[in-house]
């Protein structure tokens, strides 16, 4: 048991594909779903095409935003073609979390096995927002935000939390 309240945050998702459409997008839509039953308010969302400087823009938007505390993205982690999330984003670090990265591959691991290494998942913080860029499958989505993320988001939860690093959001 905790003696903490649920702090609710305000998270942007962002869904990049040359081909999905908010029809097909199962991974942004999970995202949303999980966010919402964790009592997290869904600020805004997009599909954007695997571009760079269009992934780059959006995030920055965010970042800028004083109403949005987390961004989550999927797709474009892979090293293919246009897959292109982490080169837009990691300019826009103050600090990566390199252990996210490194325990995605590890949970995926179990589903996927050594495809794990394929993936180029990743997050940090800018602006005092923290910024998660999962693969764009929706097992992989499940996977990050049930096992990483939903407890690192949860201010109940310890012994640490990135919820506690939030002060602007804990001083109101």
């Amino acid at each position: 048991m905790t003696d903490r309240e649920f702090v609710p945050l305000s998270i942007a998702v962002l869904t990049v594909s040359d081909s999905r459409d908010e029809k097909t997008d199962k991974s942004g839509k999970l995202l949303i779903d999980r966010l919402e039953k964790a009592g997290h308010t869904l600020h805004e969302k997009k599909i954007i095409p695997d571009d760079i400087y269009r992934i780059r823009a959006a995030v920055s938007h965010w970042i800028s935003d004083d109403t949005t505390q987390v961004v989550l993205t999927t797709g474009g982690t892979g090293i293919t073609g246009r897959d292109g999330t982490p080169e837009a984003i990691k300019p826009l670090f103050d600090k990566e979390i390199n252990g996210f990265g490194e325990m995605f591959r590890v949970i995926s691991y179990d589903s996927v096995g050594p495809s794990t290494l394929q993936s180029r998942a990743v997050a940090g913080v800018a602006n005092g927002k923290f910024i998660f860029c999962l693969p764009g499958s929706s097992g992989a989505c499940a996977d990050g935000w049930d096992q990483l993320i939903s407890p690192q988001l949860d201010y109940r939860t310890r012994p640490c939390n990135l919820v506690e690093l939030m002060p602007r959001l804990l001083d109101k």
